[in-house]
């Protein structure tokens, strides 16, 4: 089975580098000796020193990683000697070319530069003595090769440095993505809890008021007892099914195409069976709706319901026998919520900053909305929202009701 390119780097990459560079210095040593031996040009005949200078120029390469300014010294120093004693002067150059790219790749400039210096100078006097080559030519040539070198090696230098960079990036990026994650998780919790504070908050309420009801007429007045068990009933049933809702939510995969559980999220077309909901717990109560109603985006549906809900039950806790009026207004541009009463002076307790106003002022801000809530001037208490509107014929299609 043929193995490919990437598949061979990815290999030698896993090897440990002494041993690549051991296998690289071993290779220079036996292949300049051969050379030397079959080839001695017109130099010196090779001799033990010949060898012990091969082996002192070439072995080294084998440390080049972790001392390259030592090793690029020794070797140079040892080429230097070994072409001015008559040596052949085409061989162990490449040792301190080797050492050269690596001081490049991997030590400042200052480095590199004086190693380059030491290259061009035991270059330039080894091709000088060839005969018919000019200083100025084997100067020439000695720069151009050194030149070379040093790119070489500063290319696989900065290379590395941005392969550096690129994965500190990618780890700030996880992390950043696992932050987020963690402040979905922490909005989408504060939401859940949201919900189920405005659901507990005003089905509790209702019965609480019922059964209060109940129990005061259970025996002078069964017929109205009988009919505060009934609105018990269908109160508990409904909060039974919005928290069913919420939960089922929790447990949606990402792939669940079944949309039935959102559906059933409540919006300003079921007003009017909250309103029946609070005049059977006693309290008069009037809806009025003022122009043009249409459809709105599902989140701010459920927004504005909510925004209803839990102004009704403040009521409930805090006004007492109170009449309210519940007014929706659909704008050009805006649609506004207000919801007064005039309940006792004791209503202005919810302007305390409790769950139920810090709820309805998250929740308005979500869609760029104001909201203020405070006693009115003749007493009573009114609870206004006004979120911004796109223009009608930039409504969803979807149908509210």
């Amino acid at each position: 089975m043929p193995i490919s390119a990437a598949s061979l780097v990815r290999r030698v990459s896993a090897v440990n580098p002494l041993l690549l560079d051991g296998a690289l210095a071993l290779a220079l040593v036996v292949g300049t000796w051969l050379w030397e031996m079959y080839d001695p040009g017109k130099g010196r005949p090779p001799d033990p020193l010949s060898l012990s200078l091969t082996v002192l120029v070439n072995a080294p390469v084998a440390l080049r990683r972790r001392a390259p300014v030592a090793v690029l010294v020794v070797s140079t120093g040892a080429a230097l000697v070994y072409h001015m004693l008559g040596y052949h002067l085409g061989l162990n150059s490449m040792g301190p070319l080797v050492t050269l790219y690596t001081l490049a790749a991997h030590r400042p400039w200052a480095f590199t530069l004086a190693g380059a210096a030491l290259i061009v100078t035991e270059w330039t006097q080894a091709s000088v003595r060839q005969p018919g080559v000019a200083l100025w030519s084997a100067l020439g040539q000695s720069l151009l090769v050194a030149a070379y070198t040093v790119g070489a090696g500063t290319s696989t230098r900065l290379l590395a440095e941005r392969t550096r960079q690129l994965a500190v990036l990618a780890d700030q990026l996880h992390r950043e993505q696992d932050a987020a994650a963690r402040r979905a998780v922490t909005h989408e919790r504060v939401r859940i809890a949201r919900e189920l504070h405005d659901v507990v908050a005003h089905h509790m309420s209702v019965i609480s008021v019922q059964a209060g009801l109940g129990r005061y007429v259970a025996l002078s007045d069964p017929a109205t007892a009988h009919a505060t068990l009934g609105v018990i009933a269908d109160t508990s049933h409904e909060a039974l099914a919005e928290m069913r809702r919420l939960l089922s939510i929790l447990r949606i995969e990402a792939d669940d195409e079944d949309e039935g559980l959102y559906s059933t999220a409540p919006g300003l077309r079921n007003l009017e069976p909250l309103a029946e909901r609070i005049r059977a717990a006693g309290l008069p109560l009037t809806v009025i709706v003022e122009g043009e109603v249409r459809p709105l985006p599902p989140g701010l549906d459920m927004c504005a319901y909510r925004i209803v809900q839990e102004s009704l039950t403040n009521v409930l806790k805090h006004a007492g026998r109170a009449r309210v009026e519940i007014r929706v207004t659909y704008g050009p541009a805006t649609l506004a919520l207000r919801v007064t009463n005039d309940g006792a002076a004791a209503t202005g307790s919810s302007r305390s900053r409790g769950h139920g106003l810090i709820g309805m002022t998250e929740r308005v801000r979500l869609y760029q909305g104001t909201i203020n809530a405070g006693p009115l001037p003749l007493g009573g208490f009114e609870v206004l929202a006004i979120f911004p509107l796109s223009p009608p014929d930039d409504q969803p299609q979807e149908a509210s009701s």
